[in-house]
């Protein structure tokens, strides 16, 4: 499989000769695992504070038997543990505490800082997840089940191109993706329903990813630039789905053949 190659201003200036891992058969199930596998990774321990939601005096042994003191009999209440907020004789005002049912109670089921978050993974899957997620940067049935239409996606830069200004490599970018270039750039906007109000105002995409060779350095606002040797199936599929808007340099491509021979 070939591929043509750019210059750094965007002009074709031959062609380039992909490894075989771009046309491997794809395997989204592998892909799927390996991404859930690796959710620990990038993941904080977190937990509830020790003693939370036990912090007030509530006994929780009121009696339930008739003309006895603080009975909670016919009052027509569930036997959970009460505090008492005010008394007028024999007369109380109780309110639930420190169970789960009640306000300001404990959690039932809290999160455990201790749980262990990582997945052991095997070598020949994540290969394979891998090579899936590469190939879903240029097979074009992938990208288009992905975005919803046809992408062209899958260029391969001249190395120098990492060297221009931000402006000059986004109008390269437009120039060659055309009109792909829509969803080349992070777009952040405020989510549209009631979900602003639970946690999750804003709604954003991932954006195109440009892979450069393990000794260069690039850094680009609006995309995700990664290393061939820190590539991982999170890059690939930021959601465990195959298939990104994604562009290389010449030399990336080379080291990639030399990483899945």
């Amino acid at each position: 499989m070939k591929a043509k190659l750019y210059s750094k201003d965007g002009k074709a200036k031959g062609e380039v000769d992909l490894p075989g891992c771009f046309s491997s058969d794809p395997r989204p199930d592998i892909l799927l695992k390996v991404y859930e596998a690796q959710k620990g990774y990038f993941m904080q321990p977190y937990g509830s504070k020790p003693g939370a939601g036990a912090g007030y005096s509530a006994s929780g042994i009121l009696k339930h038997r008739r003309h006895v003191w603080k009975t909670t009999y016919g009052r027509g209440i569930s036997r959970i543990p009460r505090k008492i907020m005010a008394r007028n004789g024999r007369s109380f005002t109780w309110i639930g505490a420190t169970v789960a049912s009640t306000r300001g109670g404990r959690r039932a089921h809290p999160p455990k800082s201790w749980k262990n978050l990582f997945r052991k993974i095997n070598k020949k899957e994540l290969r394979i997840a891998l090579e899936t997620g590469l190939r879903g940067t240029i097979d074009k049935e992938i990208l288009k089940e992905k975005y919803g239409r046809e992408i062209q996606s899958g260029f391969i830069f001249d190395s120098k191109i990492i060297k221009t200004k931000t402006k000059d490599f986004l109008a390269t970018l437009k120039k060659v993706l055309k009109d792909s270039f829509d969803f080349a750039l992070k777009k952040k906007k405020i989510r549209a329903g009631i979900g602003k109000m639970r946690g999750r105002k804003y709604k954003s995409n991932a954006g195109m990813l440009f892979i450069i060779g393990s000794k260069e350095e690039m850094k680009r606002k609006g995309i995700d630039v990664v290393k061939v040797n820190e590539l991982s199936v999170k890059d690939l599929s930021p959601n465990g789905v195959a298939g990104r808007l994604a562009c290389y340099t010449e030399s990336a491509i080379k080291e990639i053949g030399e990483r899945f021979k």
